[in-house]
């Protein structure tokens, strides 16, 4: 191993010159990349007498982290390259070195660990029924390249050496696919929010992506000059309740069969007929008596009756409020949601009552009608009313703040077949 200097500059730096300071630069790095070969030679000593018989260590590496005080992966990486550049017993009881002319080059100090990883990298890529000799070649060829090219050089030639060495490659494979990785995690909150995070495969995710903003593009501006001013984010919130009602409306979903909601409502009559007070739904946590009334709308309903303690008096039989039936013949009679200037398909609404059936509303067609997520929020949370026609077709009733003679209006955008 060649002797090295440190050599010797100003005491004031800035007083040097550019040749001073580039001679500097390379020759500590000479000097670096020389300390580091001699310190392989040592750790490949270490390893083969066995770090656990010379200072109580497991291996060379983790007692290599304790005294350099530097992570156990990294200190893995130097023992795996001193092992690759330094005498190793072999089988026969004879000492070989896995790349002779890369440890050459290292020890003049023309690699530094960059080069020396890539070159290894690349000869234990080449076939093992490759001939030694040709083998030897492609490594001295990458480590005289070396000495004078970066990393990028030495990868091209590597390629190109690999395609000559192994031109059909590696032989294919057919193994069991590994399952794609996936993670969602749902958590309530204490103010009563969910908070929804997980992790998805690529494709997964590139679905779920396209899937949101399929659904989250804005609503247009409507007949009366309102538009969408919900954030992104938003939007893809309410993009998401939809999809699960999409979901759930399918006929093969467990547990609903189709149905968009299995409600086990726990609440008092009263509270349910006036929308004040709470509500417990399906057991999983409080929503006011108001957001009860909303998702009893289109559902498979369990009244659950309370005493005056609070004690479950009689748990009813599941009840269908709207059936397959009359949801075809909504679907056909309001084209969509119903409310003036919105363009949603039947498939993403919900079956409204007009006289709600906590007040003694009937489930029939003149006392139901189609409405989209949020104009059926709209209408159970706002000032607008709607009615049935006297030619049995829905209409919307302003508030005054918008129409002070409240004119009915109609959605004209789909074909209503009367």
């Amino acid at each position: 191993m060649p002797e090295t200097t440190i050599p010797e500059l100003p005491q004031e730096l800035w007083r040097a010159g550019k040749l001073e300071l580039a001679h500097g630069v390379t020759h500590l790095l000479q000097v670096m990349r020389v300390a580091s070969a001699g310190l392989g030679n040592f750790l490949a000593e270490i390893e083969s007498r066995g770090a656990e018989d010379l200072f109580g260590y497991g291996s060379a590496a983790s007692w290599l982290a304790d005294v350099a005080r530097i992570s156990l992966g990294d200190a893995q990486d130097m023992v795996n390259r001193a092992l690759a550049l330094n005498p190793a017993p072999s089988v026969g009881g004879e000492v070989a070195v896995f790349a002779p002319a890369t440890a050459a080059a290292a020890e003049d100090g023309a690699l530094g660990e960059q080069h020396i990883d890539l070159i290894l990298e690349i000869l234990r890529k080449i076939p093992s029924d490759v001939p030694v000799e040709d083998r030897a070649g492609a490594e001295k060829i990458l480590a005289d390249l070396a000495r004078d090219a970066g990393p990028k050089q030495i990868a091209e030639a590597g390629a190109d050496l690999l395609a000559h060495l192994d031109p059909d490659g590696n032989e294919p494979k057919d193994p069991e696919p590994a399952p794609p990785r996936r993670e969602v995690f749902v958590e309530r909150r204490k103010d009563g929010f969910w908070k929804l995070s997980g992790l998805l495969d690529p494709e997964t995710g590139a679905r779920t992506a396209a899937a949101l903003d399929a659904y989250a593009a804005k609503r247009p501006v409507d007949e009366f000059g309102q538009a969408d001013h919900r954030t992104l984010p938003q939007r893809r919130g309410d993009a998401w309740a939809e999809l699960l009602d999409l979901a759930i409306a399918c006929p093969d979903q467990p547990g609903t069969s189709g149905y968009r909601t299995l409600v086990h409502v726990t609440v008092g009559l009263d509270a349910l007929k006036t929308g004040l007070g709470t509500a417990c739904l399906d057991f999983v946590g409080r929503i006011t008596a108001r957001e009860a009334r909303l998702a009893a709308c289109d559902c498979l309903m369990i009244p659950v009756v309370l005493g005056a303690a609070g004690e479950p008096l009689d748990v009813g039989r599941m009840k269908r409020f709207v059936t397959p039936g009359q949801r075809r013949a909504l679907n056909i009679r309001d084209g969509g949601c119903a409310f003036p200037g919105c363009h949603r398909a039947p498939k993403h609404c919900h079956a409204h009552h007009i006289r709600h059936w906590a007040d003694g509303g009937p489930t029939d067609l003149r006392n139901l009608v189609l409405l989209c997520s949020f104009h059926h929020r709209l209408i159970h949370h706002g000032d607008w009313q709607v009615r049935m026609a006297p030619e049995g077709i829905p209409e919307f009733v302003p508030p005054q703040y918008l129409d002070p003679l409240q004119v009915p209006r109609r959605n004209t955008l789909h074909r209503v077949v009367t």
